[in-house]
């Protein structure tokens, strides 16, 4: 009992001096903008290459999102633990966790941002390589006039640019679409990269049909995609909605079982185990669909 209230006094301490500190408002901003540095301190590069093409895509959180995607995190986390355990401590050591959980979605949000982005970048340069070469008759040629265009952003300006530079030194393009397939290993980048070798070694006579056919392909996967994003963004908050319910399963069991036996419960060791168990079984379950629903967006 006494390191409970010892432990409360503790937080409101921390609390008084970051307010005094860092009043008002600023206190949730300072709190959040401590731990983005720490954040981005120790994470991978590849995660800081994501998350500046999220904000420079306009699509990161800013700090009162995070204030309040934190606030929504500990205060579930808080509410539902105590209502498993009528313990404050365990309650606010549960909180600290969920609030753990927000630089991985960072990460899979921001990852998610990427593949979306990327897959749009991938699909202009397809189909406008392909009208490009309906016109000039020459696969570098369409490059340059794709990277010439202004509609293609960085890594993939760079990565066509470094096609035009490899095929310009080699004299061949094979080492360029080689280089571009394995760069970007989606199936509409090596069938047409394919179908331009093909062109490039048989001549270009009688290509305009193979040229539609790869349009439409493009056309038709881009289509599925778009459809395939809707349809996970609806499957989403279903299954966001029943995670929860599950989490909220021990306010049907002590309806049932009556609050005093189930408060009686609580001083066996092996009730306390199970209900550890049940919160961090469903906890799994609800971080694997996040990831399955942030993976994968933007591909085949």
């Amino acid at each position: 009992m006494y390191f409970t209230e010892l432990f409360i006094i503790i937080i409101f301490i921390v609390f008084i001096y970051l307010y005094r500190n860092y009043k008002g408002d600023n206190v949730g901003k300072y709190i959040v903008t401590q731990v983005q540095n720490a954040y981005d301190k120790f994470s991978p590069y590849s995660f800081k290459v994501v998350r500046e093409k999220t904000k420079q895509l306009g699509q990161e959180y800013t700090i009162r999102q995070y204030t309040i995607q934190i606030t929504i995190f500990a205060g579930f986390a808080s509410v539902v633990t105590y209502l498993y355990f009528y313990n404050l401590i365990i309650s606010l050591i549960y909180a600290l966790i969920a609030v753990a959980f927000v630089p991985y979605l960072t990460y899979l949000r921001c990852k998610k941002t990427y593949s979306e982005f990327l897959f749009e970048q991938i699909q202009v340069y397809t189909s406008n390589t392909i009208m490009e070469f309906a016109t000039t008759q020459s696969f570098v040629k369409s490059l340059e006039g794709v990277a010439n265009s202004g509609i293609l952003e960085d890594p993939v300006l760079s990565d066509v640019r470094q096609m035009i530079s490899m095929s310009y030194d080699n004299g061949t393009i094979d080492e360029a679409l080689d280089y571009m397939s394995k760069l970007y290993p989606y199936y509409i980048v090596k069938n047409m990269h394919q179908l331009f070798l093909q062109i490039t070694k048989e001549g270009a006579q009688n290509s305009a049909d193979s040229l539609e056919n790869m349009q439409m392909d493009i056309d038709m996967l881009v289509e599925s995609v778009y459809r395939d994003r809707i349809e996970r963004a609806t499957f989403h908050k279903s299954f966001l909605q029943f995670g929860i319910m599950l989490y909220l399963l021990v306010m049907l069991v002590q309806y049932l079982v009556g609050r005093e036996t189930y408060l009686n419960l609580l001083d066996k060791w092996f009730v306390q185990v199970l209900l550890h168990g049940v919160l961090i079984v469903n906890t799994y379950f609800l971080l694997k669909g996040e990831k399955y629903y942030y993976e994968n967006v933007g591909a085949e």
